[in-house]
């Protein structure tokens, strides 16, 4: 049906507006917009990475802001701590502030101890393959070294890694710049700088704990962390470090004992560094020497009060240091805890057998397969010693007896 000549003819100011409704679209620009950050797709959390890409694939595509990491230390403390060193690299370039405590090495030898970060080109750069003519000798040979039933099954992936890239690379052949290093801003809590005193009450965290988690929460208000500061000031996140926590350097005896005097200390201490990090921007990753903690059902509770939680077992002192099947990793590397946040069901890592490796310059954690060469090398002496025993068997059997016959 046309319309009307009269409606034609009149100018389009004097139309009503189209879009005359009270209903907005809702954006982006009340969400908070944090560098170093980003909001997760599975349940909308802000997340950090660690530092480390493989890590935080695991982790669901980072950290979450207001959760702890626990690390089971592995037996030399070298591979934790260097993820502790990882994340707080990742916190100095993206100009988060740093809370760094330990009771064994100074905070400010640990930050001189980070690695440098690797610009964007150098590390994504892949050299260019010549593609080769399908006629060439050398595909034949390829295609000849694997059963026919197994060449047309998809390559396995090894390496953990999602298709949106999140955090920087680094070199830990290298130590960041004291340049780069400076411009982060870092508190620091070094336990022998504050002496405590044998506490006599009946309190179940001891003082040394006590006095870290007074000096943290002291941070968070002072620094502006806390979710009661007003939004128009500018936001940040606060990344805490704490090393080896549960040893005897803190004045705990949990590794010391088999029924420990203090053995309710960490387990507290934990309890009000999560209810402290759930009101504020701060996350925070904490290690800890399960292998020195001879009370599982303890350490059990101790993995339950942190929101992830990975533990770290190196070859290194072990048979399996020498064992060909893991000659090419260093540890392997065990999820005991996923968080489970604004959702029912925590997003679980698609592969359990997992394992990490320390290269020239990054530290990588990949899925663990069976190398092929040592399966065809076993099942082939496998088959040789079974031939050369049914041989064996077969003369032992005509040499005794005529009609007596083994069958294999």
């Amino acid at each position: 049906m046309a319309a009307p000549v009269n409606s034609v003819g009149k100018p389009s100011a004097e139309r009503p507006p189209f879009n005359s409704t009270s209903f907005q679209k809702k954006t982006r620009s009340k969400l908070i917009s944090i560098p170093g950050t980003r909001p997760s797709v599975q349940n909308g959390q802000l997340l950090v990475s660690t530092g480390v890409t493989s890590l935080d694939y695991l982790l669901g595509g980072g950290l979450a802001v207001g959760t702890v990491l626990l690390i089971e230390e592995d037996r030399f403390d070298g591979y934790s701590r260097m993820i502790l060193k990882y994340f707080l690299a990742e916190g100095v370039v993206c100009r988060h502030e740093l809370f760094v405590a330990s009771a064994q090495d100074n905070p400010d030898d640990i930050l001189q101890e980070l690695p440098a970060p690797i610009l964007d080109d150098v590390a994504i750069h892949k050299p260019v393959e010549q593609p080769r003519l399908s006629c060439e000798p050398q595909d034949n040979l390829d295609a000849m070294k694997i059963a026919w039933r197994y060449q047309n099954l998809p390559k396995v992936q090894s390496a953990l890694a999602s298709s949106s890239r999140f955090g920087h690379y680094y070199d830990v052949s290298k130590t960041m710049e004291p340049e780069i290093r400076q411009a982060a801003k870092c508190h620091r809590f070094y336990l022998p700088e504050h002496p405590t005193q044998s506490s006599t009450t009946n309190s179940r965290m001891i003082e040394s704990y006590s006095a870290l988690l007074k000096s943290l929460q002291e941070v968070i208000h002072r620094e502006g962390f806390d979710l009661s500061t007003p939004m128009s000031m500018s936001r940040n996140i606060l990344r805490v470090g704490l090393h080896s926590l549960g040893s005897a350097l803190w004045n705990d005896d949990l590794s010391c004992h088999d029924d420990p005097m203090h053995n309710h200390a960490l387990t507290t201490f934990l309890y009000g560094l999560r209810a402290l990090l759930r009101s504020s921007l701060s996350v925070a990753v904490v290690t800890v020497p399960s292998h020195l903690i001879q009370d599982r059902a303890l350490m059990g509770n101790i993995t339950r009060l942190c929101d992830n939680a990975i533990a770290l077992e190196s070859f290194k002192g072990s048979e399996r240091e020498t064992n060909p099947l893991y000659k090419d990793y260093h540890g392997l590397l065990h999820v005991r805890q996923v968080p489970y946040l604004n959702c029912l069901a925590s997003q679980l890592p698609d592969h359990k057998d997992l394992a990490f490796k320390l290269k020239r310059k990054q530290f990588s954690i990949e899925r663990l397969h069976l190398p092929p060469d040592l399966s065809e090398t076993v099942s082939r002496v496998s088959r040789g010693e079974l031939a050369g025993a049914a041989a064996v068997a077969s003369a032992c059997g005509s040499g005794t007896s005529g009609n007596k016959h083994l069958d294999f």
